[in-house]
């Protein structure tokens, strides 16, 4: 059950609801069990709600919580000034860390939204897409294996506010971004977790309807937007509603508004083109176009920035190639907003996207698993809007409408 929060003075300005988030994002999203281990993954700036997270997993019985940050500034200097052939050097401890929280059947959080957006302007955009710190590739080793239950949520800043609201104050900007966050959370409904179970049962039906469908391809029609997308024969479309391999059901994004599917690696063609800016790895990829050949990205052309993604897709052979697939209805609380979060975990929610690199093992059956697409990245870009229409092509060639307006189709 959450905690009752604490009575705020007459007349002061309302607190962040951190207590009642922390017992949300700990209780519900994570599903901490216990007797775990809790990880969580923070950065200088969030220490408020990074606490409330460990006071809450500890009063839900953790064993211990492990807080670990990560610093922008210090990758800003290496971006600066680091020898270009170690750039993407990674510790061998970063990877077995991740790899033991699966071993000991940990629980992980982490909590997103920049701290210091645009602290990476400037720098050179291919050098710093060699560094994909904080991530590590081992983490999509622990997801697929499903041995964390694990929630990445997003946590406001005052720099992270003042990006998404620039016409206002610091602190109204903040408030802002925390009314936003409470909203798309469903913070603001008597019992969240109600709320959360009813979108997610939504969301398991539209995704049981499309399974069923086994369409050979999606066709996706937009502005600047005509791709096909290829599925596998076995290709099945989930929700953010995992279990680990113990049988912990958990929520591994807060918000989430998405169901979502493995394409097939080797077909994809067409164009396509980003409806919202793309943050990868603190640098802002904006009016992103990609073309695609044969499942690859042979083009990748931006307003802004697109040595960076360039970098990341040049990484390594899968870096290329569609891992995700990821429809989102016009139900969920993000889009409506009509806000450009700049934080991909909200930004995604918003609407369809796809995502380069790494496949999710458990989105398709023992057969497929061999052709799902494999690599240390995995970067999702929204490419949908309500003028984003979305067909499913029958092996036989029908096409049957899934998203129209961003309302389904499928009964």
């Amino acid at each position: 059950m959450m905690r009752v929060l604490h009575d705020e003075r007459a007349g002061s300005p309302p607190s962040p609801p951190l207590e009642r988030f922390a017992d949300l994002v700990v209780g519900f999203a994570a599903n901490v069990q216990p007797g775990q281990v809790v990880a969580v993954g923070s950065e200088p700036g969030k220490e408020p709600l990074t606490r409330a997270v460990a006071d809450a997993a500890y009063h839900a019985g953790a064993k211990f919580v492990d807080v670990q940050y990560f610093d922008l500034h210090v990758k800003r200097s290496r971006i600066l000034h680091a020898a270009e052939d170690t750039l993407d050097y990674v510790p061998s401890w970063y990877g077995d860390r991740i790899l033991a929280l699966g071993d000991q059947r940990c629980a992980r959080i982490g909590l997103s939204g920049s701290v210091a957006p645009g602290l990476l302007d400037g720098l050179d955009p291919a050098r710093a897409g060699r560094d994909q710190l904080p991530f590590v590739r081992e983490t999509g080793i622990v997801v697929n294996a499903a041995t964390t239950n694990w929630t990445i949520v997003p946590c406001p800043t005052v720099g992270w506010a003042q990006q998404v609201y620039p016409d206002l104050d610091p602190d109204a900007a903040l408030a802002r971004l925390w009314e936003q966050v409470v909203h798309v959370c469903r913070l603001d409904e008597d019992d969240p977790v109600a709320a959360w179970t009813a979108r997610l049962d939504d969301l398991i039906t539209a995704a049981n309807r499309l399974t069923a469908r086994r369409f050979s391809e999606l066709h996706l029609e937009g502005p600047g937007t005509d791709l096909h997308v290829g599925l596998l024969p076995t290709s099945t479309w989930i929700c953010a509603s995992f279990d680990t391999v113990d049988g912990i059901r958990h929520m591994p994004n807060l918000p989430s508004e998405e169901v979502f599917s493995a394409p097939d690696p080797q077909r994809v063609d067409g164009v396509v083109a980003a409806t919202k800016p793309l943050d990868v790895g603190g640098t802002i990829v904006e009016g992103l176009r990609v073309r695609f050949e044969g499942g690859r990205a042979v083009q990748v052309d931006a307003e802004a920035n697109a040595d960076a993604l360039r970098a990341r897709v040049a990484l390594d052979e899968g870096a290329a190639r569609l891992g995700e697939i990821a429809l989102v209805d016009r139900e969920g609380r993000i889009g409506p907003l009509d806000t450009v979060f700049y934080d991909t975990l909200l930004d995604e929610n918003a609407a369809t996207h796809v995502a380069l690199g790494n496949a999710y093992a458990f989105c398709a059956e023992d057969e497929d698993k061999p052709r799902l697409n494999t690599s240390a990245i995995h970067i999702d870009f929204m490419i949908g809007s309500s003028e984003v229409a979305v067909t499913g092509v029958t092996d036989a060639g029908e096409r049957v409408p899934v998203l129209r307006d961003g309302s389904w189709q499928l009964s």
